[in-house]
């Protein structure tokens, strides 16, 4: 059982009224946080919510620009990891740190003054000592390459532990594992709050959010919106519990925030609920075996100049489905339809040129490449067609024309067709990733997390070319985890839950009371 904090003198770790500006975005805004020996404090919100800004100012990645940290009630400057492992705070990040040809007490090492002889014997000693009191098991000299995802992280949870931790940072811990694996890792959570840790857990994943925490905080865009506290926790059933983080999440109501609320510009198309066109992308009875979130049952039916919205909170599926309809992913089950003309046997480059368009939310990773030119990229997908290549010549007239065109028709904003894509903004990445998938001959297009991450000026550009996609009779299939954005752009939104569609909601004045609700778990 977790401490009481009354019975203790402060929290090990107070942060007040913190705020980090990027240009055009801010962070996280007068944030208020403390953590208390003893309690897995768990920070919940979605993607772009300010987690993770969070996480890099109490690890000593980035400073606050105004507010302040203190740790055992003594204002604090983290200047560095270095500073915050000193005072008591680690933090295991979502993607390993460890060197994988390096072994797990190497890696321990690496911190060591360079002129020193690895401690190799005396690292191990500690990491069994470390390993066995938790409860897990480490190979200190096994090398952090082979281990498997859930044997990584138990090992940069005793390496963090080693350093004298009192504070342990879980970002995004599942997002990787498997649910055995998830189910592992909140197990361990329990064991080192009950030692006297204080243990913070951000997550997107409601589930593991109610499973394990003692108290909940909820993000939405940079602010703390709410918290509750492990007695209010207790008294709630999973299901009212499940009620009001969720209604937190996406502000159910209905009072968005003004300063982030983006109105739809003037002269947009009428709703397509009466007006769209024969059906052009259509799903049906679909499954996709994936090991973290199976998709199951889903069916959708989409018509010429209809968008229909994806709502639901992030890892319910979603990807899975997007990349299932992109050709990204088999099929474990269904169908998939364009225009009549079943797909899903095609690959992806021929669902492109039968005119499905698929813009990832992974603009860098996935969607461009960063070290090549604008020009480039706005034809990464046409690489050696007739007019930019001729056998097998590229045609750099031919391409810059291009490039210029697209770069003045959606308002790119580079210092030159071949500057590297990678150098641009968030929202001209973003809009050069529009710019290469709504041309041509499209006649559907799947958006996933299209504004996520961008601040409002391009939310907003982004926004009205999702507009104008369908106003040009495209069908739009658009997936976000902002619910004003979904109730801004979309005529029918259907809410995704444990990777099925559990209820189908068209967009009216009732319709953000309706998708909570669902998302809470009532009957569709």
């Amino acid at each position: 059982m977790s401490q009481n904090p009354s019975s203790l003198a402060c929290p090990v770790v107070t942060v007040s009224q913190v705020t980090k500006r990027y240009p055009g975005v801010i962070a996280n805004n007068q944030v208020d946080l403390a953590l208390w020996a003893g309690e897995v404090h768990v920070l919940l919100g979605e993607n772009g919510a300010g987690k993770s800004t969070l996480v890099a100012m109490l690890s000593g990645l980035q400073q606050p620009d105004e507010g302040h940290i203190a740790v055992d009630g003594r204002v604090v400057s983290l200047s560095s990891p270095r500073r915050a492992h000193a005072l008591g705070i680690g933090t295991v990040f979502q993607h390993a740190m460890m060197v994988p040809g390096l072994s797990v007490v190497d890696n321990i090492a690496l911190g060591d003054p360079w002129w020193q002889r690895p401690a190799r014997r005396r690292y191990a000693l500690r990491v069994n000592d470390i390993a066995r009191d938790i409860g897990v098991r480490v190979n200190p000299f096994a090398l952090a390459g082979s281990l498997s995802l859930g044997e990584l992280q138990q090992a940069e949870i005793v390496c963090t532990l080693l350093r004298g931790s009192r504070v342990l940072i879980l970002d995004e811990a599942t997002a990787m594992l498997t649910p055995d694996n998830a189910h592992e890792l909140g197990q361990l959570m329990r064991r080192l709050v009950a030692q006297g840790l204080a243990v913070v857990f951000i997550t997107h994943k409601l589930n593991e959010a109610l499973a394990w925490g003692d108290r909940i905080s909820v993000l939405r865009r940079g602010r703390k919106v709410g918290e509750i506290g492990p007695e209010r926790l207790k008294s709630l059933t999973a299901r009212q519990a499940t009620q009001e983080v969720v209604g937190l999440m996406f502000d159910l109501s209905g009072q968005a925030d003004a300063a982030t609320t983006v109105e739809p510009a003037p002269g947009t198309r009428v709703s397509a609920s009466t007006t769209a066109g024969e059906t052009v992308l259509e799903a049906q009875a679909l499954a996709v075996d994936d090991p973290l979130m199976p998709v199951a049952g889903i069916g959708l039916r989409i018509r010429a100049g209809e968008i229909v919205g994806i709502a639901g909170i992030d890892g319910n599926g979603q990807q899975q489905l997007a990349e299932a309809l992109a050709g990204q992913r088999p099929l474990a089950a269904g169908r998939i339809y364009l225009c009549g003309e079943s797909i899903e046997h095609c690959s992806i480059g021929q669902r492109r040129k039968r005119g499905l368009r698929y813009v990832t939310d992974d603009r860098l990773g996935e969607g461009t490449v960063g070290t090549f030119p604008v020009s480039v990229n706005l034809l990464l997908k046409q690489i050696g067609d007739a007019p930019f290549w001729r056998r097998g010549m590229v045609r750099p007239a031919a391409i810059a024309r291009h490039a210029l065109a697209q770069i003045i028709e959606y308002d790119i904003r580079t210092p030159a067709i071949d500057t590297p894509l990678g150098k641009l903004s968030g929202g001209n990445i973003q809009k050069a990733l529009l710019a290469r998938e709504l041309g041509g001959l499209a006649k559907a297009v799947i958006f996933a997390k299209p504004t996520h991450g961008l601040d409002v000026q391009n939310s907003k550009s982004i926004r009205g070319r999702i507009r104008l996609a369908a106003g040009a009779g495209l069908a739009v299939l658009l997936i976000s985890t902002d619910l004003d954005e979904l109730l801004e752009l979309a005529d029918r939104i259907a809410v995704m839950s444990q990777g099925r569609i559990v209820g189908m909601v068209d967009n009216t004045p009732a319709a953000r009371g309706r998708i909570g609700e669902l998302m809470s778990g009532a009957p569709a």
